[in-house]
């Protein structure tokens, strides 16, 4: 394969990830985590940072050590790693981002469960090398940051008539926005949305799967 081929393709990884299998509005995975973390674009934004690195570390690690893994132990060992690359976000944050770390650490941790991570890990860093891996990765992590910071700046604009903290419209906010019941609202609003252009203008078949 050419290197215009290999480029074509990483391009394509990434793309995929942002568009067409998109985790929140296309695939449907880790939707309780989107809800939980995006009532302000901020902290969407650093949550979506913090998956965009595990993704890939996650991917690169497995398809590093794919070779080595037995297949009946595969899962246990893919959490191992995730879990690793979790705890060194969650640390690194600590350390260096307190303040927002005092507000989302908690849900730094539960990165380690979503299913988006296990799931790329187990369909294509373990068939894969390492260059298409690290694609396949990043594309998923910006499409799942994408999708947060998307999320958050309604819910965030709606909710409390601000983006990043900072006062955008001086009128009354609909305080459900900011609540659970909103940010699934929002995301099946949004959901539907992006489905619709995507089937709309591009033949896509809308969002499939579900999962945390």
């Amino acid at each position: 394969m050419s290197n215009s081929e290999n480029k074509i393709s990483y391009i394509s990884l990434i793309k995929n990830g942002i568009f067409s299998e998109n985790p929140i509005f296309r695939v449907a995975l880790s939707l309780c985590p989107a809800v939980a973390v995006t009532s302000g674009v901020k902290n969407g934004f650093m949550m979506g940072i913090a998956v965009l690195f595990v993704q890939i570390m996650v991917n690169v690690t497995v398809s590093i050590v794919r070779k080595f893994i037995h297949p009946k132990v595969r899962i246990p060992s893919y959490m191992f790693i995730i879990a690793t690359w979790v705890t060194v976000t969650d640390l690194s944050m600590a350390a260096f981002v307190r303040d927002i770390y005092a507000q989302m650490g908690l849900y730094i941790k539960l990165i380690v469960a979503f299913a988006i991570i296990l799931s790329r890990a187990e369909l294509f860093a373990s068939k894969q090398k390492v260059t298409p891996s690290f694609f396949d990765g990043l594309g998923n992590g910006i499409g799942f940051l994408f999708a947060l910071v998307i999320i958050g700046f309604f819910r965030e604009l709606l909710g409390k008539g601000s983006l990043w903290g900072y006062p955008i419209v001086d009128t009354k906010p609909l305080l459900i926005m900011i609540l659970p019941t909103g940010g699934f609202f929002a995301v099946g609003i949004l959901m539907g949305l992006f489905n619709w252009i995507d089937t709309k203008f591009f033949g896509g078949g809308g969002a499939s799967g579900g999962g945390h």
